[in-house]
């Protein structure tokens, strides 16, 4: 890979760093990471817009793409498409809380004079949930059939409930989009594709970035810190969204939009869609007991989300599930 820097991009490395589980390069000024460029190119070139926002204002921890010497944005090599992302400076220490530090850079984000295509999921999550449950359903159905395993067993037992759960928050977000109580924080903003500390860490990386409503990040630190076996994680999650409120606080949209999100099982077909593409099937089912297990905390948390967040949702008329309180 180092020959591939020098030829195409006439930069000379000597050492190697490993970042996040991602081996990258080193000179003088720079460090530089090659991935496979397996996306769509106008998708790469959405995040790659957003990634110089980021730089310029001030993100300088951020991976940006750069041109070849040809000035083309790729690398063909042995049937294979790169892309190099160049790093100023590796983030090393965070000033700011972590709830502050998202509110800011959803802040700086909101302005951003243009709305992305390809990587927005902005206003479009009910369509995009009916169409991930719809397709999953007949792709587990079909391969329990291929692979009469332990785990296809386990999980077309599991089937039912993920249909169930997955359709409330579907009829929850359709009765939200009629909810007329939003402000400024409601428009679209940077966010990630799965948040969890993103921007606790040393790179923003381009290929992660996505464009949506900043619920998105919030629902989605939540649910990973609300599958922990920890019973401190609540009061983390208060904190967090405190301190992110002190900057942005959030419209009763914003909170059923955040409460839709976490209703709907986006770890379990993450989980799932992985699986998808191996056959540890013995594995596969040791995991799936284990998320099957940890979903009854995480339901009982969510249950509890609107009482410890001391959101008043019975006078702001918010609707809750009820199975889940």
């Amino acid at each position: 890979m180092k020959e591939l820097l020098l030829t195409n991009y006439n930069i000379y490395v000597k050492d190697y760093v490993s970042v996040l589980g991602r081996t990258g390069f080193r000179d003088q000024d720079y460090t530089y990471f090659i991935i496979n460029a397996t996306n769509k190119e106008m998708i790469q070139m959405e995040q790659a817009a957003l990634a110089y926002y980021l730089s310029e204002n001030g993100y300088n921890h951020t991976a940006l793409p750069i041109p070849t010497n040809d000035n083309k944005w790729f690398v063909n090599q042995e049937d294979n498409r790169y892309l190099v992302l160049r790093v100023a400076e590796l983030q090393e220490n965070l000033r700011d809380s972590h709830g502050v530090t998202l509110a800011q850079f959803h802040e700086k984000t909101a302005a951003y004079p243009y709305e992305p295509k390809e990587i927005s999921s902005y206003g479009l999550w009910k369509n995009l949930w009916i169409n991930k449950l719809t397709a999953f359903e007949q792709k587990i159905q079909k391969e329990a059939i291929e692979h009469p395993t332990d785990y296809y067993r386990l999980l077309i037992d599991v089937l039912p409930y993920l249909v169930g759960i997955s359709e409330n928050a579907i009829q929850y977000i359709q009765e939200s989009e009629s909810d007329k109580r939003y402000h400024y924080g409601d428009q679209g903003v940077f966010t990630f594709q799965r948040y969890k500390e993103n921007l606790v860490e040393p790179v923003i990386w381009t290929d992660e970035l996505v464009y949506d409503h900043p619920s998105r990040d919030l629902a989605e630190f939540i649910r990973y810190k609300f599958l922990e076996n920890d019973e401190k994680i609540t009061d983390e999650v208060v904190k967090f969204m405190s301190d992110y409120q002190s900057i942005r606080p959030l419209s009763v949209f914003s909170w059923r939009l955040l409460y839709a999100r976490l209703v709907f099982p986006i770890h379990l077909f993450d989980f799932i869609e992985r699986c998808f593409y191996g056959n540890d099937f013995d594995q596969y089912h040791v995991a799936l007991r284990g998320y099957m297990e940890r979903q009854k905390l995480y339901e009982q948390r969510l249950g509890q989300l609107y009482d410890v967040m001391e959101v008043d949702y019975k006078s702001f008329d918010i609707p809750i599930i009820q199975w889940l309180s």
